[in-house]
């Protein structure tokens, strides 16, 4: 019974020279306090799982709580694209109230090329620059693709308000 004590000793040791560094490492790389315990406490799980086969107990904690930033900054970029996402499909959806319903039906019409730069630009109020980098496209083709939707949607006005007449 001797062999356990010495061991879990070791690592109460280990824990109380390491924790504070590890921890303070990982919270200049994450910027947040919980984060960083929590990869600096998973990374000590992680040796305590592998105690007895691991022969540099500090260069795994170190790689080991690296590895999990890497993971954690992943997660956090992978949540940013899905606000992003989000954020396009509600500025692309049609407005809730809108004046008329016919240029509503006609901006729908429009095909995507030139309806989605309309959509943002016109009824989400974004500059060019901004819808240019949403639709990964140059902002020369968006200023064109506008020109092109408005001189369509100009023909489809003037036809409609010629038979309304």
């Amino acid at each position: 019974m001797k062999r356990p004590r010495s061991r879990e000793r070791a690592a109460s040791e280990l824990f109380a020279a390491l924790y504070p560094r590890l921890a303070g490492w990982c919270r200049r790389l994450v910027d947040d306090d919980e984060t960083a315990h929590e990869i600096a406490s998973e990374a000590f799980t992680r040796l305590w799982a592998r105690w007895t086969t691991v022969t540099e107990p500090q260069g795994f904690l170190f790689v080991t709580a690296a590895n999990l930033v890497r993971d954690h900054w992943r997660k956090l970029e992978r949540e940013r694209r899905a606000v992003r996402r989000v954020s396009v499909e509600v500025a692309v959806a049609p407005p809730a109230e809108q004046a008329d319903p016919s240029v509503r039906m006609l901006v729908q019409s429009l095909p995507d090329r030139l309806r989605v730069p309309i959509l943002l630009h016109y009824y989400a109020d974004m500059p060019i620059r901004e819808v240019s980098v949403l639709t990964g496209r140059k902002e020369g083709t968006v200023k064109a693709d506008l020109h092109a939707a408005r001189e369509l949607l100009r023909v489809h006005l003037r036809r409609s308000l010629d038979h309304t007449g």
